[in-house]
């Protein structure tokens, strides 16, 4: 079975209005999947069933081999299913960032001895040595984001999700956040990310776009964020380097269509050296 599964999901908030309709999908260990589509198509619905903050009217979602719906295994599944939301005060708990990091862990029951170790890795990984005694309500809006994250890093689930975390930092902050997502990948950790920085998406392995709470179509970045017309009906934008290598073909310049920066870039050189 895989790790995260929706079958025949519907989902309404005013029992009218699909916000979700008919999804199937899945998501395997250790995938890196990132879930595309413009505002109301359902992204952070999806992404709150899987940790069973959302309920279907229909269907059903299973998660680590529980369904959500199944209220005795709610806390199993938060406690391995940590979500990350876009606005942190949304999030944060406690008055000191090593309180509010150490929340989560603690509620798990981790030894102190570990708790610390987790708490000081979490703060490593976000960028915020050093950060343990600050109040968190003295933070900027990407600090606090990345506490945010660190606070769930924390309980080392076995899937992050992340909701549009990326929204409040700087490009230095979202690339060092990718940065995490990609070593957390590599040692197993499952990652479900919403974003609509296309060249976020375009790390992922596996891109979902959503469209009017149905799937409009699934596969890797390269096969679907290259469909230059399907985006820009859903008015998505293309990833930098798709966009400058069509533009490039339109000029006459003979160079692939991709979503990654450093091939274009290579092919570009190559071409320059025959020159």
């Amino acid at each position: 079975m895989s790790l995260i599964e929706f079958q025949d999901v519907s989902f309404t908030y005013d029992g009218e209005t699909f916000a979700l309709k008919d999804i199937n999908l899945s998501i395997e260990q250790g995938e890196f999947v990132c879930i595309l589509g413009g505002n109301g198509s359902g992204k952070s619905t999806l992404a709150k069933h899987i940790n069973a903050l959302l309920l279907p009217d229909k269907g059903s979602v299973v998660v680590l081999g529980h369904d959500t719906q199944d209220q005795t295994m709610t806390y199993f599944i938060r406690s391995h299913a940590g979500m990350v939301f876009q606005n942190p005060d949304d999030q944060l708990v406690a008055n000191l960032v090593e309180n509010d990091v150490a929340f989560g862990p603690e509620n798990l029951s981790v030894p102190t001895d570990e708790l610390r170790v987790r708490v000081s890795d979490a703060l490593a990984n976000v960028g915020l040595q050093g950060f343990d005694a600050r109040e968190t309500a003295s933070l900027s809006g990407g600090q606090k984001q990345r506490v945010a994250i660190a606070g769930v890093l924390a309980m080392q689930p076995q899937i992050l999700i992340l909701d549009e975390a990326t929204a409040m930092l700087d490009p230095r902050g979202r690339k060092g956040l990718m940065r995490v997502c990609r070593e957390l990948n590599e040692q197993g950790m499952t990652i479900v990310m919403i974003t609509h920085y296309m060249d976020e998406a375009a790390q992922a392995k596996r891109v979902i776009v959503l469209d009017a709470g149905k799937v409009a179509c699934q596969g890797s970045p390269q096969e679907v964020l290259t469909q230059h017309e399907l985006l820009e009906r859903l008015h998505l934008d293309l990833p930098f380097a798709a966009e400058l290598s069509y533009a490039l073909k339109r000029a006459g310049i003979p160079v692939h269509t991709t979503v990654d920066t450093d091939s274009l870039k290579e092919e570009l050189c190559a071409l320059a050296s025959k020159a």
